[in-house]
């Protein structure tokens, strides 16, 4: 089933494909000179205690590890299986070849509340390493409108904020396998050692969706098939995409710009053409209360409403003449039911329609899921509900462990879909290091905080 895009309805901002380009690798200045912003040396087991343990060194723990230095905790031991902040993130990006990310310039890890370099000043800083394009969009963001930000500058950014906040020298490279909380305090246990903490925040991220085991029988997966996040050869021929998401437009744009025919399989009946993957009215606070605010099954059809799969407008020329030429059979509104290896090498993907689509290789962005803390935490203290963790709405701890808390995803039926988004790291980061902080005063630790800023943002 081919046929064009469907229609854009409902927006207002349609940005046109030449945000896409915006250069990856600049050599940025991180001031101040000097800081460390890798992983410390000579170091091979985390220290066995701290007032506050992060899991997780992606923007979000990235945001709570800076955001509890301008409280004053310094006893901070960040714990990330690859021990790079936010290392994960840029893999997965550049895997994509992405140069832009979805968030505008107000959407950053940087930290609510206190006088500091948010993303739109580290920009204007960084001026005369701007493109025409990038610098049109810093302009379109002062004055208030929706811009997006390149990926390059978001690194640059996030590398700054682990200069000036110290965040290198409190990150350790460990796996986590589980987070045990007793009285008191919380153990976090690691393949490099146990770390006792006061308090734990879990900064998870998300997981990719996997495919059904049906896809491929009882036999492994065939030869061919990756998923979106996983190192890929680079290929000749023909490619299929799965999935209708921003990744898989992605993998498909790039598919086309390397001279690949490309078959995409879309499971609903249009792609879906919007700023963000959720209703940007869940972005302001009138619309995270109204998540708080209604029982719980209107929140779970409210999730099902607006947090869906959809792409970036930027893309719609560019796949839109792609499919007209030829280059690029979208088949949508079509499930597929058997992924199996073909004849001379290829993969062959069986649709319910009973068409069979082949290619030399075939990628998998099948969407993500959150990391709710089960198989760290016991399950008893997640209190998962429609796969959902039991949270305390104002502190974003969990109800039934109140020395864990979460920023990501997780958080999603107190903040609502946002949660997921760089934004909504930002609102569960604030009300996380402002309870973790009281707590560790609760406790007798001594907490200074950095004086406030009435604005939140300065140089």
């Amino acid at each position: 089933m081919t046929g064009t895009p469907g229609p854009v309805t409902g927006t207002s901002f349609v940005p046109g494909p030449h945000l896409l380009g915006s250069p990856r690798g600049r050599d940025w200045p991180r001031p101040p000179a000097g800081l460390p912003t890798g992983l410390p040396a000579g170091r091979d087991e985390p220290p066995p205690s701290a007032d506050v343990v992060v899991v997780g060194a992606g923007p979000a723990g990235l945001a709570v590890t800076s955001a509890l230095w301008h409280h004053g905790v310094r006893d901070i031991v960040v714990l990330d299986r690859g021990g790079r902040a936010c290392g994960r993130f840029f893999a997965r990006t550049d895997r994509l070849g992405q140069r832009v990310l979805r968030s505008p310039y107000e959407h950053h890890p940087g930290v609510e509340g206190f006088r500091d370099c948010e993303l739109l000043d580290f920009a204007r800083l960084h001026w005369g390493r701007l493109t025409p394009v990038e610098r049109r969009e810093v302009r379109m963001a002062q004055a208030g409108h929706r811009s997006v930000v390149p990926v390059d500058v978001f690194e640059a950014y996030c590398e700054h904020l682990v200069a000036t906040h110290e965040v290198a020298e409190k990150t350790w490279r460990a796996v986590v396998r589980e987070v045990l909380p007793a009285d008191g305090e919380v153990v976090v246990r690691t393949d490099r050692g146990p770390v006792t903490a006061r308090h734990v925040v879990l900064c998870p991220g998300e997981e990719r969706v996997a495919a059904p085991s049906s896809w491929w029988g009882d036999g492994p997966v065939p030869s061919g098939v990756t998923y979106w996040d996983e190192p890929a050869t680079p290929g000749a021929g023909r490619q299929v995409v799965v999935g209708a998401g921003l990744t898989a437009a992605h993998l498909v744009s790039g598919a086309l710009e390397a001279g690949r025919e490309v078959h995409w399989v879309v499971r609903a009946a249009t792609e879906h053409y919007q700023c963000a993957d959720v209703n940007a009215k869940f972005f302001r606070p009138e619309g995270r209360a109204r998540i708080g605010g209604v029982p719980w099954a209107d929140r779970l059809e409210l999730f099902a409403r607006y947090r869906r799969a959809s792409i970036m407008f930027e893309f719609r020329p560019a796949l839109a003449r792609a499919e007209a030429e030829g280059r690029l059979v979208v088949h949508r509104g079509e499930e597929v039911t058997r992924v199996a290896a073909g004849r001379g090498g290829t993969v062959e993907l069986r649709l319910a329609n009973g068409r069979l689509v082949a290619g030399d290789d075939a990628v998998l962005a099948l969407g993500t899921k959150p990391e709710i803390g089960l198989g760290l935490l016991p399950a008893s203290a997640v209190g998962a509900r429609d796969g959902w963790p039991d949270l305390d709405g104002r502190t974003l701890a969990y109800a039934r462990a109140p020395r864990v808390s979460v920023v990501g995803a997780a958080a999603g039926m107190v903040l609502g879909p946002a949660a997921r988004n760089i934004d909504g790291h930002r609102v569960a980061t604030a009300r996380v290091a402002d309870a973790v902080a009281r707590g560790l005063r609760r406790d007798g630790v001594f907490v200074d905080a950095l004086p406030r800023s009435e604005v939140g943002a300065g140089v």
